[in-house]
């Protein structure tokens, strides 16, 4: 290794020290038993950042800088494990006792919870350690934060050739990405998995490997019902020659195989089927559920028909859709990688915006595209700042129990953040690209 720089050196110094403030940090978590595996995870995850980071951008000095916040950002996280939320109380905590009372693997087979099948093999694999669940669900969300913003560095060297530091930059802005951080330390919540699938996905698809990009998509999809906020895209990326109809059937392929050790388990097929079905029809007499959509600007005091508002949401959200699909099939031939890119955007923010039935973490892939968009051009800066402020105030709403601003003004800030973005898809769809597709 060629000799570092000061500044470099300094960073490195400091975010070993932040690590080392996280490690001191574990010695007053509640569970003490579980501290040395706390401790474990953390400089694991430590030196899993550094790897990555190296095997992205190649240089020690831009691993050594980006050290210092990923420090920051592990340090941040262990200050909330130990954060209960009533989701945790109610569901999680119940069904990771469930798994450990009933056989681990076996309980697999058995109806209980709601959530897909590799996130049941995620308690199942845990029912085994003698560790606080509440713990080992958050270190899991974690990991998953880590190859998330592996993802956004990905996708910026895509959307930016050549540009090490902007993928650095996307990585560790990422991790410190405050609905990020909080989703999985505080909440416990595991939107980082599919929204890291959807971005590797997508910077494989720009990458030009189009069956690894079906197949992360389909195993984003396998995870979370919310990744259909971005599965047009895919649809973009077939109309622009980056892939073709057989590379798309890796996406079932994903699906198949993602259910397939359920099924071999005794999971019962329907029971599989209907999980994205019941979640859709759990929350189906709320028009939102404290979701930043355009339906936080209905007074609470209105009269409204639910039912006929949600079939308006629906048909809106399939119109945005089609017309943007329309649209980019007649500029087919000029579609440049940011143009895909900017497509994406538009859908994880618009989709949700418009629909019915949106929960308060709907939002995630639109705060983390709009930050990946934000480090590979200034003019992404202000868009994610307006998303961040909309989700946030979700975050808050539940966190907290009380609301920091009117929803509705994030759902006013989420509706300029999609007419920004649409004009500038239009600036990029005008340009002339010299992409190869």
């Amino acid at each position: 290794m060629s000799r570092l720089h000061p500044l470099p050196l300094c960073c490195l110094g400091g975010g070993t020290a932040l690590l080392l403030c996280a490690l001191a940090r574990t010695a007053s978590l509640s569970q003490a038993s579980s501290r040395p595996f706390v401790m474990a995870a953390l400089v694991f995850l430590f030196l899993l950042c550094a790897c990555l980071l190296f095997l992205r951008c190649r240089q020690w000095e831009t691993v050594c800088l980006a050290l210092l916040p990923v420090g920051l950002a592990l340090l941040l996280r262990t200050l909330l494990l130990d954060h209960v939320t009533d989701d945790y109380v109610t569901f999680l905590s119940d069904w990771a006792a469930f798994f450990r009372e009933n056989g681990g693997w076996a309980a697999v087979a058995l109806p209980k919870g709601n959530y897909t099948a590799p996130y049941l093999y995620f308690l199942a694999a845990i029912s085994y350690l003698p560790f606080y669940d509440l713990y080992l669900i958050k270190l899991f969300s974690i990991l998953f934060d880590v190859i998330l913003a592996w993802g956004g560095c990905r996708l910026v060297q895509a959307l930016v050739p050549g540009d090490r530091y902007r993928g650095a930059a996307a990585f560790c802005l990422l991790l410190l990405l405050p609905t990020v951080i909080l989703n999985a330390s505080a909440w416990a919540q595991c939107d980082a998995i599919y929204a890291a699938l959807c971005l590797h996905g997508l910077a494989a698809g720009l990458e030009g490997r189009p069956r690894s990009s079906a197949f992360l998509a389909g195993l984003a999809f396998a995870c979370k019902l919310q990744t259909v906020f971005l599965l047009p895209v895919w649809a973009v990326l077939w109309m622009s020659r980056r892939t073709r109809f057989r590379h798309l059937l890796w996406f079932p392929a994903a699906c198949v195989l993602s259910v397939l050790p359920a099924l071999a388990l005794g999971k019962p097929l329907a029971d599989v089927l209907v999980v994205y079905f019941g979640q859709a029809a759990e929350y189906s007499a709320y028009l939102t559920l404290n979701a930043p959509s355009l339906y936080a600007l209905i007074p609470s005091s209105a009269q409204v028909n639910v039912a006929l508002a949600a079939r308006v949401g629906i048909l809106a959200a399939f119109v945005l859709v089609l017309g943007v699909l329309g649209w980019l099939l007649l500029r087919r031939r000029g579609l440049s990688r940011r143009a895909v890119f900017l497509a994406g955007v538009v859908f994880a923010i618009g989709i949700p915006l418009l629909l019915p039935h949106m929960h308060d973490r709907y939002f995630f892939l639109a705060d983390v595209l709009t930050l990946t968009w934000a480090c590979t051009d200034r003019r992404g800066v202000l868009p994610a700042v307006f998303t961040q402020i909309a989700s946030l105030g979700a975050y808050h709403a539940y966190l907290l129990l009380r609301y920091a601003f009117p929803m509705g003004l994030g759902s006013i800030l989420l509706l300029c953040t999609l007419l920004f973005t649409l004009i500038f898809l239009a600036s990029e769809l005008h340009m002339p690209s010299n992409e190869a597709p």
